[in-house]
């Protein structure tokens, strides 16, 4: 299967995001000109293509010229991780993969989610709505929002990655809403 630059480094940064930081340890100075190799050729283990293993290599050492990943060496250690930048976009990566599971049957309760972000952080305001209309959430108001969906644990994520308090959104848990037709035939509920 052939994957995009934008794939591959999706991949390798989400993989450096959950492992964390590592090391190396370097036993002559010359190991680090093959540890990197090594170290992509772990994100690019199934891939028999030379060509696509290829991209692998080049996107690795691109993200490094970028800024996103830091290599350095303490000693005989080389350490590899996630630049301040590489973390940030780890984390909008987090965000575009987030899903709402819906569930085999519907529990009967619906989800409202209500906020107030102040004009001041109106771009989060407005990424916020675009995920919400992306999740095909109802708009029952500028800033209400119903899901028949448990999402709490979607919502805590994105409220975590804008820097949002709690006081800034709540979930509320409803048995139901008025007048609900619009909603049911929305997401499709009998």
């Amino acid at each position: 299967m052939k994957k995009t630059k934008k794939e591959i480094t999706k991949k390798i940064i989400s993989g450096l995001l959950w492992t964390g930081a590592f090391y190396v340890a370097c036993s002559n100075p010359y190991f680090a000109s093959r540890a990197l190799p090594m170290i992509v050729k772990e994100f690019s283990k199934k891939i028999k293509n030379k060509k696509e293993q290829k991209k692998y290599y080049d996107t690795f050492y691109r993200l490094e010229k970028e800024g996103m990943i830091d290599v350095q060496y303490v000693g005989r250690q080389m350490y590899i991780s996630l630049s301040k930048e590489g973390k940030k976009k780890a984390g909008k990566y987090q965000i575009d993969d987030l899903e709402i599971k819906k569930p085999e049957k519907w529990d009967g309760r619906w989800r409202i989610l209500i906020f107030d972000i102040k004009d001041k952080q109106k771009i989060k305001r407005e990424a916020l709505r675009g995920k919400l209309k992306e999740w095909n959430l109802f708009q029952l108001q500028k800033s209400v929002w119903v899901c028949p969906y448990n999402f709490f644990h979607e919502v805590d994520t994105l409220r975590s990655f804008f820097n949002l308090r709690n006081d800034d959104m709540k979930i509320i848990l409803a048995q139901q809403i008025e007048d609900d037709r619009k909603l049911r035939v929305h997401f499709n509920l009998k």
